[in-house]
């Protein structure tokens, strides 16, 4: 079994180029230089590079992942949801599955009624509180999972550039970027 963490995972790839520039003192002999991919020389500064670069990572990350996810006709939200339910093993309400997203912004309750419709998770009333709906995943979204369980080394290879000791870099600097302070809270 396999998670994607996208926010992580596109932000690392960037990170790694952003660290990697900082200690060639901002080279751009690279290929991959984002420089190079969106034709800029230069920035007003080496935040405004790292925000534009953590963008543009991001849409590349998530343009393979689509590649992937469309294999087993899912979006990336819906996939999301399928293996959040998976490794529960027990009925969750929309709210609990909201919670446990990648993506925040994600309607929960209309990308659920997709997966209804492609009869890949089941709904029903929550026995223990009327208001809420518990959804379960069915054996059709089990096996369209085992079935993209099979592109999982396609998606390690995003990253697989990157070292151990690489990965564990990004992901420090990733979680740095989003702790909270009297600065990013109000943004």
């Amino acid at each position: 079994m396999f998670y994607v963490d996208l926010p992580t995972t596109f932000i690392a790839f960037f990170l790694f180029l952003f660290n990697k520039a900082v200690r060639n003192k901002l080279s751009t002999n690279s290929n991959m230089a984002i420089e190079n991919d969106i034709f800029q020389k230069s920035f007003k500064s080496l935040h405004q590079k790292a925000l534009i670069n953590i963008v543009y990572t991001h849409n590349w990350v998530s343009q393979k992942l689509k590649d992937i996810f469309e294999k087993g006709d899912i979006t990336a939200q819906q996939f999301n949801i399928l293996r959040i339910l998976r490794g529960a093993g027990k009925p969750l309400s929309t709210l609990e599955i909201r919670k446990r997203m990648i993506d925040k912004m994600s309607d929960t309750s209309r990308i659920v009624d997709r997966l209804v419709k492609k009869e890949l998770v089941e709904k029903s009333t929550c026995t223990s509180d009327k208001r809420l709906v518990d959804v379960t995943i069915s054996d059709n979204g089990r096996d369209r999972l085992r079935e993209l369980d099979k592109y999982e080394a396609k998606i390690h290879s995003i990253t697989k550039k990157l070292t151990e000791q690489e990965a564990r870099e990004l992901n420090r600097l990733l979680d740095k970027i989003r702790e909270k302070d009297e600065d990013n809270t109000k943004l």
